[in-house]
């Protein structure tokens, strides 16, 4: 491996370039890593981790079935990171409310959300699942954080990044300075750079979207895909694939791999329910428009940039469109223009 540097390599010279760096970002990330590892370690497991695989009979505050791994994930973010002095508090989305660091450790001054596994629907079919996260500062003057001081706007990340359970474990981060892709070696332990400075294409001619919901599209999402699929006939002059994993975590690192844009749009179905989007804002939509974006995409609701939505509360939710900066200007301007 000595061709490629190691992460712990590169973010320290990150933070050589930032002389009044106190190396706090830099020793939380590693606690982040040891724990990502170690959820790779039990989905990797697979169906010989009987205690793992399966429902857990119990629903996240969303109203959604707990796979019993998502509960253990949960529980091993949250062991690996509480105590090593640089948090002040974390939110997860299998969490109801957030949770201050407990007394007997040293607080910090960073927060975290967290999905612990994104696409835990995928956990029995052995498709690529993941955990995203994202790091913010606490105001000063807080001492112990409530759910108030997690509702910051996408635009105050100090760090998003996942790590991608698949056929090698990849982290994927930025820190605000461009994004890079980190590969796990299993036998040292360590993340290595495999994807530097990573780029979007501006154009693509993939899209990702659950096309069985399509009946309840609203018009300008109906008439982009309806277009894609018109082929080199239609008015957009070549031929679109559609890919869907249905694991966030997958389909946006394909598309920062080789383009493409990612939906999923307000739809009619979720008016009804009164629910306004899919995708939680906090632990999905902002760490993965935070890396699209310095990736050079661009990612929106449709009618906002997603990084400066206001929170208002732990669990918002909203609707997501994101990728190649070509197709997701073309979607918001149908959204525009209707």
């Amino acid at each position: 491996m000595s061709q490629y540097t190691s992460f712990y390599k590169f973010i320290s010279e990150e933070q050589r370039e930032h002389p009044f760096s106190s190396g706090k970002l830099t020793g939380l990330l590693l606690e982040v890593l040891s724990a990502c590892k170690k959820i790779a370690f039990l989905t990797g497991q697979g169906q010989l981790a009987s205690q793992a695989m399966g429902t857990a009979g119990t629903e996240n505050v969303q109203g959604e079935q707990q796979k019993k791994l998502d509960i253990l994930s949960n529980e091993l973010f949250i062991e690996s990171t509480q105590w090593c002095g640089y948090l002040a508090g974390m939110a997860s989305e299998e969490m109801d409310h957030s949770l201050p660091v407990p007394d007997i450790y040293p607080r910090g001054n960073y927060l975290i959300t967290f999905d612990p596994l994104d696409g835990s629907s995928n956990i029995d079919i052995n498709v690529s699942v993941g955990t995203i996260f994202s790091i913010l500062e606490l105001t000063e003057g807080v001492g112990k954080p409530g759910d108030e001081d997690f509702l910051q706007a996408g635009v105050k990340q100090v760090c998003a990044g996942y790590c991608l359970y698949g056929t090698s474990t990849m982290l994927v981060l930025t820190t605000g300075r461009g994004v890079n892709g980190f590969t796990l070696d299993p036998g040292t332990g360590d993340f290595y750079l495999t994807m530097p400075d990573i780029k979007i294409p501006e154009e693509t001619s993939e899209f990702a979207i659950n096309t069985s919901y399509s009946r309840h599209w609203e018009p300008p999402v109906k008439r982009y895909i309806d277009e894609c699929l018109a082929g080199e006939e239609g008015p957009l002059k070549k031929n679109y694939n559609m890919r869907w994993v249905a694991s966030m975590v997958a389909d946006v690192h394909r598309l920062l791999c080789r383009g493409g844009i990612f939906m999923y749009p307000m739809d009619a179905n979720m008016v009804a329910k009164g629910v306004s989007g899919k995708l939680r804002l906090l632990y999905e939509a902002n760490p993965m428009s935070f890396i699209v974006e310095q990736a050079g995409g661009v990612a929106s609701t449709g009618s906002e940039r997603i990084m400066e939505i206001q929170p208002s509360e732990l669990h918002q939710r909203v609707p997501v469109i994101m990728g190649s900066k070509v197709e997701v200007e073309r979607v918001v301007g149908y959204h525009q223009n209707s």
